[in-house]
């Protein structure tokens, strides 16, 4: 049987048709604002499949893309110059995004600004089967607050935000422990109690006595020594003094100012990424000032191969396992387990350098998160419970 010229096209526009239909994704609209949003605003919302949905007027431009995660999504214009577009399905937790506009990238009007990827800028809440632990309760509730000081060894002002646990100013003759937790890297000292969750998780945790209520400082983690304002100066990178500004200004400051416990047995000190290197540093230049450790998400900064030079490693004080577990009452590891690489690997080979030495830790994993706040969240939740007991 022959086929006029008209029938076969209409067939193959069909199947043509039909295939581009199975490659568009089916996206279901029950799309909601995100909890992140600026006060009454719509946009950005995200649906039950975990895609964003951002929205902004821009009738003079002729691109604008959706940024998350550093992959590009077009956004569609409509008759009144308002751009909408979606996401892929998002893992679950906080994500910085931003909008780009003929080339430049800004952030969403819709959404609260936060201090990430070293600019302020937009944020998502992809909502967590697991979000009971850092939600908002009607618990009692402690106090986050921002402490200004000058420090002489960078000769600026800097600040901290400290938490109080709830009947902190009612019991005045009691003293609390201190935790001091530090943020990653191109992040600064609001990341824990903003997109950390810090506060709430201590809350709903000393609520449900599951961690003894205690202090927790957040500082800044990029310090550096004043240099001399000379041509010659502007041409020297920056040294990184922190740990000097921890020991010798801020945490006087911290016992000076609260009513802390100030004995290395009632003082933590813990980190996520950057921030983990640079709190295990301490910590083993500092044991006589601390007793708990946690790493969230390791570093980098650990050699990338399947073995640790232990007589290298942090001038060698790794060396006497048993002496240092004495020391150490928890020693505390958290990674996500879809972190990207070199991560594994380089914690991997850490964990076996404290086995080989017989140092005691502790591992979690959080269940499918990266390099990620929610990885973070669970980690301070998990690591939290365990202190000064």
């Amino acid at each position: 049987m022959k086929l006029s010229i008209t029938v076969v096209i209409a067939i193959v526009n069909l199947c043509f048709q039909s295939a581009n239909a199975q490659s568009e994704p089916i996206i279901t609209e029950d799309f909601k604002p995100s909890s992140v949003n600026q006060p009454e605003k719509i946009f950005p919302q995200v649906n039950s499949q975990r895609r964003v949905r951002t929205s902004i007027s821009a009738p003079n431009a002729s691109k604008v893309q959706l940024d998350i995660g550093g992959v590009k999504y077009d956004m569609k214009k409509d008759e009144k110059g308002v751009w909408t577009g979606e996401s892929n399905p998002q893992d679950e937790g906080f994500h910085y995004y931003q909008l780009n506009i003929d080339g430049a990238s800004v952030p969403d009007p819709g959404s609260l600004y936060f201090y990430g990827a070293g600019r302020w800028g937009s944020g998502i809440e992809i909502p967590s089967a697991d979000q009971d632990f850092f939600a908002l309760k009607n618990v009692p509730h402690g106090l986050v607050s921002e402490n200004i000081y000058f420090s002489k060894l960078t000769n600026s002002f800097r600040r901290c935000f400290v938490y109080t646990p709830d009947g902190y100013n009612e019991n005045t003759k009691t003293r609390y422990p201190v935790l001091y937790l530090q943020h990653g890297s191109f992040e600064d000292e609001t990341g824990w109690s903003s997109q950390g969750k810090a506060n709430l998780i201590l809350d709903n945790l000393i609520a449900s006595k599951k961690a003894v209520p205690m202090i927790i400082v957040m500082d800044n983690g990029y310090a550096y020594k004043d240099q001399k304002n000379t041509p010659s100066d502007k041409n020297k990178p920056r040294e990184s003094i922190f740990e000097e500004v921890l020991i010798k200004e801020v945490i006087p400051m911290i016992d000076a100012k609260f009513r802390t416990i100030p004995k290395r047995e009632n003082r933590a000190i813990a980190g996520l990424s950057m921030g983990a290197n640079q709190t295990m540093r301490i910590m083993m230049n500092h044991l006589d000032t601390f007793s708990y450790y946690g790493g969230f998400s390791g570093t980098a900064n650990y050699p990338n191969s399947d073995t640790i030079d232990v007589s290298s490693f942090l001038d060698g004080k790794y060396k006497d396992g048993n002496a240092l577990n004495k020391q150490i009452k928890l020693f505390w590891l958290g990674l996500g387990t879809k972190e990207p690489a070199p991560f594994p690997k380089s914690v991997g080979a850490f964990r076996n350098m404290l086995e080989q030495q017989g140092i005691k830790y502790e591992y979690y994993e959080s269940p499918e998160t990266a390099h990620e706040w929610l990885t973070w969240r669970r980690c301070l939740n998990e690591f939290a419970g365990k202190l000064f007991k």
